[in-house]
């Protein structure tokens, strides 16, 4: 070793890969062999061994994280911008998630995925390569050298080369600026006051595009990739979730319109939704079925006009009230019971005010008071007799609902991840600049080695998350399916994005627990991301099928 850096780090990154592989596909094997009934795998028995399937997405996590982080530090080294900073980031992670993998993956707090749990052992795993990086990656001389640096570069700043091009870095860099002038300074009042977010920030975005970020240009968009799209996910998202969340919808609904709609549709809502000329909201989860949803039971009745009328109650509706038009999905087979049955339609509806949220005959609205991620106000919704017109049928044909919403979710998992990194990094940033500030017995909170160490771990685990959606999106935007690293991208993001608030909550002591500190908020906001866009055990559960299928 030299110093708190490993010699010919990269060859021993390497080196590990091929074994932790060559465990993954033994892990994969055993489970398969759990869950499968004669020659496909059975629901029941995947259900029944839960625990071993879950464990099985965790590994795979793992496993394209180390892969992402060895091509990050590869690609680096090319450009010769592999910095020491870059070196202890790779070589802590390869340190941690090794001795994990070994030892136990953190699912959660108290859940653990054990190689013992898939039915194998881990003696693949005792290479040179490997016991050199557990024993010495993560170290204490490593983390505090990493800390260091990172006090070098403190401020709003990514710790690390994140790798993306020049275009992409000045997209950054834009929305940086925009985050800390227009939304830092105002985001923990509007979480306190539980207030919308002001319309001239929805405005100032829409003249900057993010409405119609990855809308193509024939439609009023910018047409620019879904990497542009994370990174201006995660920029707003640094200053405030709720904002860098404003474009989701937009983006969920334009994902659904371009994939499944006619022609006529295409050229009537993509221009409107691109200039925010109307917001959209979507209307799929209804209060009995969560992640269900084949169990749906809005109906939509067609009528004599080839009009249709929805009956029925959906629930946690985001930015419902202020939205001009909804995605939203409902049963127009009344004979179905599972998704089949489902049509997707775009709902028009008048956006509302304080006094009147919901002016649209046949619709009615509560407002959902929630922990954080406010600034757009979660609703439930009631329908009873709502009209839509048949034009607003998405594609023209009914029993598409189902499969037209899939075809969103690579994309909304991708920019959930993104909206974690915003958020961890934000975590990052206030627990830092707070442990620098805050003195005790003489000295800065920063150089106890136990603060030091969670500034150190939130930094390398950011990077991490970033790596494997960055990776996400480029497979996205090179038309290459990638369901199954996305729901990783966004499954490891939220666990980070966690941790890191927790974290700097932590460092704060008793004044991260009053209201008045942003971290406080951040925490709150946090929390919602293991949720939302598939719950942590919905996503695992998804991802296993996925491998295992």
């Amino acid at each position: 070793m030299t110093g708190a850096l490993i010699d010919d780090l990269l060859t021993l990154t390497a080196d590990a890969l091929a074994p932790v592989e060559t465990v993954f596909d033994a892990a994969k094997a055993s489970v398969r062999d759990m869950v499968t009934e004669g020659d496909r795998v059975s629901g029941k028995m995947l259900e029944d061994h839960q625990a071993a399937a879950h464990a099985l997405s965790w590994l795979a996590t793992y496993t394209e994280s180390l892969r992402q982080m060895n091509a990050w530090a590869g690609r680096l080294k090319d450009d010769g911008r592999l910095g020491e900073m870059e070196k202890l980031i790779l070589q802590i992670a390869f340190g941690e998630y090794l001795a994990q993998i070994k030892g136990g993956i953190m699912m959660s707090q108290n859940e653990m995925a054990r190689l013992s749990d898939m039915g194998i052992d881990g003696s693949a795993l005792n290479t040179d390569a490997i016991d050199t990086l557990v024993a010495q990656g993560n170290s204490q001389a490593a983390r505090t050298r990493l800390v260091a640096l990172m006090r070098d570069n403190a401020g709003h700043a990514t710790f690390g080369a994140t790798g993306l091009d020049e275009e992409l870095e000045m997209i950054r860099e834009t929305f940086r600026r925009y985050a800390d002038d227009r939304v830092v300074p105002n985001a923990h009042e509007w979480h306190l006051k539980d207030d919308y977010i002001p319309m001239e920030i929805l405005e100032e975005l829409a003249e900057m595009g993010v409405f119609g970020l990855t809308i193509p240009e024939e439609f009023g968009g910018m047409g620019l990739s879904k990497a542009s799209m994370v990174v201006v996910s995660e920029e707003l998202s640094r200053g405030y979730i709720g904002v860098g969340s404003l474009g989701t919808r937009s983006e969920i609904a334009a994902e659904l319109i371009l994939a499944g709609g006619t022609d006529a549709q295409k050229e009537h809502w993509l221009p409107k939704i691109s200039s925010a000329e109307i917001l959209p909201t979507a209307v799929f989860t209804e209060p009995n079925t969560g992640s269900d949803l084949g169990s749906l039971r809005t109906r939509a009745v067609k009528n004599a006009d080839g009009d249709y009328e929805v009956t029925g109650n959906k629930t946690w509706i985001t930015h419902a009230a202020r939205t001009h038009v909804m995605t939203l999905l409902a049963r127009t087979d009344p004979n179905s019971t599972d998704h089949r049955g489902l049509s997707m339609f775009l709902a028009e509806k008048q956006p509302g005010d304080d006094a009147n949220p919901f002016p649209t005959e046949g619709m009615t609205g509560g407002e959902i008071e929630v922990l954080g991620y406010r600034g757009m106000k979660e609703f439930e919704l009631g329908f009873d007799g709502f009209k839509v017109k048949g034009e607003n049928l998405l594609g023209g044909e009914e029993g598409q609902g189902f499969k037209q919403l899939m075809k969103t979710f690579e994309a909304a998992r991708i920019q959930t991840a993104a909206r974690a990194i915003g958020v961890a990094q934000n975590a990052l940033e206030i627990g830092m600049q707070y442990a620098e500030d805050r003195k005790q017995f003489g000295k800065s909170l920063i150089n106890f080695p136990r603060v030091a160490n969670k500034l150190a771990m939130m930094a390398v685990e950011i990077m991490v998350a970033r790596q494997l959606t960055y990776f996400s999106a480029w497979e996205k935007d090179h038309d290459q399916r990638c369901d199954l690293e996305a729901g990783m991208a966004k499954l490891l993001g939220a666990r980070v994005a966690w941790a890191c608030a927790d974290n700097a909550l932590q460092i704060h002591g008793g004044n991260g627990f009053a209201l008045e500190y942003q971290i406080s908020r951040v925490l709150c906001d946090a929390r919602i991301l293991n949720i939302f866009e598939g719950a942590a055990e919905i996503q695992a559960q998804v991802i296993a099928r996925r491998l295992l299928g």
